[in-house]
């Protein structure tokens, strides 16, 4: 007999992957069936094409007929998100990191009071969605009043997500009304200073972006897909990663090597006292998510020379110039695969300093306009998770060679791991752990115990 199961989806950029996962009585969490398929966007595409053949081929697979259908997207781009703020290194930087968490790309932001080049700049960037924070509550609403009432006459025609001082809240929902914009409230990203509140603004943001978002990407036409989406796919891969954390296993760290972006997440547990000696004017969200927009493996893959070279990973001449000229090759063909064993070890060069860079980026100290900021210490990490076509589709010595920076990276100036295990997503299954989340914990758990490879 065919157990109760989901399907869950993620309609990425390139690949469209389903998973069908047993969510009730002995079998819950097992992995009834996977695919993955090219997901169908551009001129003259629907996304749907996709999306429906590779659920057809896991139903036809598991049997029966699924209690529901969910996904969880990346196409079209994403969710780009434009964050304005108060301060840069306050408010601005709380909406940035809260924007991260939320699966969020974040192509612009702004602090103080809005003119018109900031305007022009807001607009040039093109976002899906405005985050509009600034001040801590009780404190100056004065920045976040004029920057509602310019945005709401001239900023872009995009939805608003409103997560600053609570005091000034109704004006700034009314500025935005008044002129006929989609306008949601939520609670301060940065209720006081040094602490950070993500988790309502992160709601509001996955709310907008099923909303008045997905509809909005002329993926598809008529409004079924946007009904199937639950959120933008970094978000509910977070979701999966703080599961992972929350079962006992420990600080975990997952890297994601993808076709545009590189993406690094960390869900760590941090000690008491440290946390009080290490205060910062914003809060250190202690559960998130970086993505670096100019590393990757195909449409990406041109800012992995240079930034290897800024970092001193490769030489200036040679070295850094046949990257440059294979990573040219892969942004002009994103189709292109390697065939022969040069390219499949230039495929695993490229792979090797994407995720080294972005490992720095998102672990170690920063210098900012208020001081340094202390980093991320991934020492007590306890398990690191491959996720990415590049690493499922890697022989074992290859998979090492890839990941060896997570263990030894230390000229990086971030804290390695101390001996953590190293596994593979090779089922793509983090992301359709985060889709079951919310109400079928358990079955998501144990899919994520299941199918999570070790590296021997």
């Amino acid at each position: 007999m065919t157990p109760e199961y989901v399907v869950c989806v993620d309609t990425g950029s390139t690949f469209t992957k389903a998973a069908a996962v047993a969510v009730t009585g002995t079998d819950a969490g097992r992995l009834l069936a996977t695919t993955s398929v090219p997901t169908t966007v551009g001129p003259g595409l629907d996304v749907l094409t996709g999306l429906d053949s590779a659920v057809a081929t896991v139903v036809s697979e598991a049997g029966g007929e699924p209690v529901d259908v969910r996904v969880c997207s990346s196409a079209g781009g994403g969710l780009r998100l434009a964050v304005v703020g108060y301060g840069r290194v306050v408010t601005a930087e709380a909406g940035t990191r809260v924007g991260l968490s939320a699966g969020a790309k974040v192509v612009h932001v702004s602090s103080g009071p809005l003119d018109r080049d900031g305007l022009v700049a807001l607009k040039d960037a093109r976002p899906d969605v405005v985050l509009l924070v600034g001040g801590t509550d009780g404190g100056d609403a004065e920045v976040l009043r004029h920057n509602a009432s310019r945005l709401s006459v001239s900023g872009p025609r995009v939805p608003y997500v409103v997560a600053g001082n609570v005091d000034a809240q109704g004006d700034v929902v009314a500025a935005f009304e008044e002129r006929g914009r989609t306008v949601v409230a939520c609670a301060n990203v940065l209720p006081r200073i040094g602490v950070l509140d993500p988790h309502p603004a992160r709601a509001a943001i996955r709310d907008v972006f099923v909303r008045h978002v997905i509809g909005g990407k002329g993926l598809t036409k008529g409004p079924r897909f946007a009904r199937l989406v639950r959120g933008a796919t970094p978000d509910l891969v977070l979701a999966g990663v703080e599961l992972i954390a929350d079962s006992g296993v420990g600080d975990v760290l997952l890297v994601d090597v993808g076709g545009a972006t590189t993406d690094v997440y960390s869900a760590l547990t941090p000690d008491a006292e440290e946390a009080s000696l290490r205060r910062e004017v914003v809060e250190t969200l202690w559960r998130g998510r970086t993505v670096e927009g100019d590393l990757g493996m195909r449409w990406s893959a041109t800012g992995v020379a240079d930034a290897a070279l800024a970092e001193k990973l490769v030489a200036p001449g040679a070295e850094h110039d046949a990257i440059d000229d294979a990573a040219r090759l892969r942004h002009d063909d994103p189709s292109w695969l390697p065939f022969t064993e040069v390219d499949r070890d230039m495929e695993a060069l490229i792979a090797r300093l994407a995720l080294t860079v972005a490992l720095r980026r998102h672990a170690r100290p920063a210098d900012t306009v208020d001081g340094r900021t202390p980093g991320r210490d991934l020492s007590s990490v306890r398990l690191v998770v491959a996720s990415g076509g590049v690493f499922r589709h890697a022989a074992p010595d290859t998979l090492r060679a890839m990941l060896d920076p997570v263990l030894t990276d230390h000229a990086g100036g971030w804290k390695v791991p101390r001996g953590p295990r190293l596994t593979v997503d090779h089922r793509y299954v983090v992301a359709a752990a985060g889709l079951l989340a919310d109400d079928h914990g358990d079955a998501a758990a144990e899919l994520l115990r299941g199918a999570l490879v070790p590296l021997g």
